[in-house]
């Protein structure tokens, strides 16, 4: 066995942060996301917005990338991207998602299992012009998920889209928006000692209920 793989299996810490029992969870898992996320920012954790988004392609291959989760409401969970992106293409095809909160340096983690519906128009544009205004010229200056030579043709068409729109405001791109995951299953993770892990599911009922149940670690 080489050092680095032999380091490697060496790796391992106690979790001893916090516990997570019935008796803390709320009725409404978005409530309790709510308090986690609160609580994440209040640790000053790097991007606690960060969130893996899981899809699959045509073929079944699973495919997974970090975005940044841009609202939340009992609706669902809000993320925007290039509607020509290999996730949105996959989406398109099978709205089925996960997503996934690593909150590690607090020990937690939250998957969240869900379908994408497509923003509208009207929602996307609100957030579109709420945007620094480079990051809007970026939009346009990135064929998302496409190939490109080199970085400097990219910062081209950067700068060639940051002199098109000098003298007015960036228009919203017809390629651009967003999707919204309306979850169906959110799991709650707490790290707990002798890898003892705290994990409760949250399960959505017909009548729109949240029903919970304890998963063995």
């Amino acid at each position: 066995m080489s050092k680095s793989n032999k380091a490697i299996s060496e790796l391992r810490k106690e979790y001893k942060l916090g516990r997570l029992s019935a008796s803390t969870l709320k009725e409404n898992p978005i409530a309790l996301f709510r308090q986690w996320f609160d609580e994440a920012l209040e640790a000053e954790l790097p991007e606690p917005n960060a969130m893996t988004v899981a899809t699959v392609d045509s073929e079944g291959r699973p495919s997974q990338r970090i975005v940044l989760l841009k609202d939340l409401s009992d609706e669902g969970f809000v993320f925007y991207t290039n509607l020509g992106s290999r996730k949105a293409q996959d989406l398109a095809k099978n709205p089925k998602v996960s997503l996934h909160f690593p909150w590690y340096i607090m020990e937690r983690q939250v998957r969240v299992n869900g379908i994408a519906e497509a923003l509208s128009r009207k929602e996307v544009a609100k957030y579109f012009f709420s945007r620094p205004n480079d990051s809007q010229i970026g939009a346009w200056a990135s064929k998302q998920s496409q190939p490109i030579s080199t970085r400097e043709l990219l910062v081209s068409q950067f700068m060639q889209m940051k002199e098109k729109f000098s003298e007015g405001k960036v228009p919203l791109p017809d390629f651009w928006g967003g999707f919204r995951v309306k979850p169906d299953e959110i799991e709650f993770w707490q790290g707990g000692e002798h890898r003892l892990h705290d994990r409760f599911e949250y399960t959505k009922a017909a009548d729109g209920s949240w029903q919970t149940q304890r998963l063995m670690p």
